[in-house]
């Protein structure tokens, strides 16, 4: 396909998918839950079609959603105190994403990306006339801030984060909001936070905001997806906390891109946070990080760091073959092997290499069975 402002919509975020299904393989390449969703929400969704809600809603959001969300961050373990002015139900994480960026930067400004990171944000930067500046993480894949501190200059106009983070699986502390604080408090720099894998924090380990950061708030653009909270990622609802100078930007933008987001998904989802324990989803993912991870272990696979966060898990495959590239190994996995996975390098915008590929485990129990029990008599 043609390059679009230098960057290609041909990935590997698509491809390695499309051979694993070509090839009959088992595919553990991709963030998409193959199990089923709470049968609540779809009764939601029926009630809510059978309630005609079907025209648009407010362009902030559905106002009952709104006030569910309020209680809902309230309710957290590290508590996100909002305002319904803080509020936007946007259509998803990728829109909020390029909407903030529209809502802030200039042509020529600078956006630091730190990575690996997911290949939206490089175009999404392009696209609003912004200049991305990469810091690539060492492969302990912990932040040095002083490297970060390197990639900072008076054209700096925002920071891309993402915790608990795709596809490392590292997520940022208090600590660690603090540490950039320090760094850009004497410079009008934003903050994009995505947190979409909010919901999915390990060994009790609870998820902390940059939006708890009384300083760093003020200059937030902070994304929530409730498609990764509640594996629709089909219905394409998120929303967006900011403040409300911030949101008034945002929201001006927005009106005149999609204006509101999906109606009736609006609606049951209202009702389902009504309803939804946070704590059920968490041991559900958690299981199945510990299951991966356990039977991962019985292949020549390398587990360096057990993820701490999200529905990936890195590997480091150097066991197996010393000269093939990860983008080579993948391929190889997926054709020869029947288990797809996907390159690290592809989250990097100019990398070519490493020693790691991803694997998926937002996937039935079953398919992570049969897809390691796979590997270990294959390799």
């Amino acid at each position: 396909m043609d390059n679009i402002y230098g960057f290609n919509h041909y990935s590997f975020f698509t491809k390695m998918s499309e051979l694993a299904l070509k090839h009959h393989s088992f595919d553990l390449s991709l963030g998409l839950p193959d199990f089923d969703i709470d049968s609540r929400l779809k009764q939601f969704l029926k009630e809510s079609a059978d309630l005609n809600r079907h025209n648009y809603e407010p362009l902030a959001g559905n106002p009952l959603l709104i006030e569910n969300i309020i209680r809902f961050n309230h309710q957290r373990k590290n508590s996100i105190h909002l305002t319904k002015e803080e509020i936007t139900i946007v259509p998803c994480a990728t829109f909020a994403l390029y909407t903030s960026l529209k809502s802030i930067i200039s042509q020529g400004d600078e956006v630091i990306v730190i990575q690996p990171s997911y290949y939206t944000y490089g175009p999404s930067i392009v696209m609003n006339g912004g200049i991305p500046v990469y810091y690539d993480l060492d492969n302990d894949f912990a932040i040095d801030w002083e490297k970060l501190k390197n990639c900072i200059s008076q054209k700096t106009k925002a920071i891309i984060i993402n915790s608990p983070q795709n596809p490392t699986g590292k997520i940022w502390s208090k600590y660690d909001w603090n540490q950039l604080y320090e760094l850009i408090k004497n410079q009008e720099i934003y903050l994009i936070s995505e947190e979409i894998y909010d919901m999915y924090c390990y060994d009790g380990i609870s998820h902390y905001s940059s939006f708890i950061h009384p300083e760093l708030r003020k200059r937030t653009f902070c994304i929530f997806s409730f498609g990764k909270m509640f594996h629709t990622t089909g219905w394409k609802v998120s929303y967006l906390l900011a403040q409300e100078d911030l949101t008034a930007k945002f929201q001006c933008h927005q009106q005149y891109i999609s204006y509101s987001a999906n109606a009736p998904c609006q609606y049951a989802i209202t009702k389902y946070l009504e309803v939804f324990d946070p704590t059920e989803t968490q041991d559900l993912m958690q299981k199945k990080r510990d299951l991966f991870n356990e039977l991962i272990h019985e292949t020549p696979f390398k587990v360096e760091q057990k993820s701490e966060g999200a529905v990936f898990q890195i590997v480091n495959f150097r066991n197996i073959s010393k000269t093939m590239t990860d983008v080579e190994f993948s391929k190889w996995l997926t054709i020869e092997k029947k288990v797809a996975c996907l390159p690290l390098s592809a989250f990097y915008n100019s990398r070519n290499n490493s020693d790691f590929v991803r694997f998926s485990f937002a996937k039935n129990d079953d398919l992570i069975i049969s897809a390691l029990e796979h590997l270990r008599k294959n390799l």
